[in-house]
């Protein structure tokens, strides 16, 4: 929500009989948001937005044109939906942005399937300064082997990753992770053998426990459709019980009030 509005991404072309490629906004009534205009917007499908502070909107997804300026898969908006010439990513991520999250001091990290960021090798996430430019002092080493699907930053400053990866700085880690905020491996979080299909979300509760969803069908060798929580170090949650849980995919968790 921005500003009592909704921005909405995904693979569309028009809403409500109006071209709006790939990245509109709603009003609260659903009707469309004249005001926000990105021209063009995306040549292909957007898959991530966040709401900065200030109302600026990161966008991430596999384009590679953006209004009509060559850029690979990233960039930032102003509210109007026009593109902030402050933000400077260069050529951007060489393949699909994924997950973006912001950092409390206004940094931005950023995942997916890219092995490079503006020329730089940086296997499928990367931190950016609140410009766009890279963060060198961010480093997960050897970085990660397959894709980012999300990340989640918790309140002490550490990362939580999730996607399709087996690998993380060639320590053993199927498909979640959790890293050092200076991008290393936390290795006291340990979710032993992990999942066994792709995990799609991450949610933070307040008490340090997380919510996880995705396609897998079991944890750490225990089965278990689709959804589950962990404790803080990784280890499931036993108290949390989905009976035989879900027949699909999950793709999207969120905490409701109560």
């Amino acid at each position: 929500i921005n500003n009592d509005k909704y921005l909405i991404a995904g693979s569309f072309i028009t809403y409500a009989g109006v071209t709006r490629n790939r990245l509109a906004q709603i009003n609260s009534d659903g009707s469309l948001a004249l005001a926000f205009n990105a021209g063009t917007g995306a040549n292909t499908f957007t898959r991530e937005v966040d709401v900065q502070a200030d109302g600026k909107i990161l966008v991430g997804g596999a384009f590679t044109l953006f209004n009509g300026i060559s850029i690979g898969g990233l960039v930032r908006l102003n509210t109007d939906g026009t593109l902030d010439a402050g933000f400077n990513s260069g050529t951007g991520a060489n393949n699909a942005v994924n997950a973006l999250a912001k950092q409390a001091d206004g940094k931005i990290l950023v995942g997916g399937n890219f092995t490079a960021y503006n020329g730089t090798t940086v296997d499928r996430i990367v931190r950016l300064n609140s410009d766009g430019t890279r963060d060198a002092g961010f480093n997960t080493s050897s970085g990660i082997n397959n894709f980012i699907e999300i990340i989640t930053v918790q309140a002490d400053g550490k990362i939580l990753i999730g996607g399709r990866f087996t690998t993380v700085a060639n320590v053993g880690r199927n498909r979640i992770a959790r890293l050092n905020s200076d991008g290393s491996i936390d290795l006291s979080f340990n979710p032993g053998s992990g999942a066994n299909n792709p995990v799609l979300d991450l949610c933070m509760q307040s008490d340090g426990k997380i919510l996880v969803g995705g396609t897998f069908t079991s944890y750490n060798g225990t089965t278990i459709n689709r959804l589950l929580r962990l404790n803080s170090d990784g280890t499931r949650d036993a108290g949390f019980n989905i009976g035989s849980g879900f027949n699909n995919d999950i793709e999207s968790i969120k905490l409701l009030g109560d």
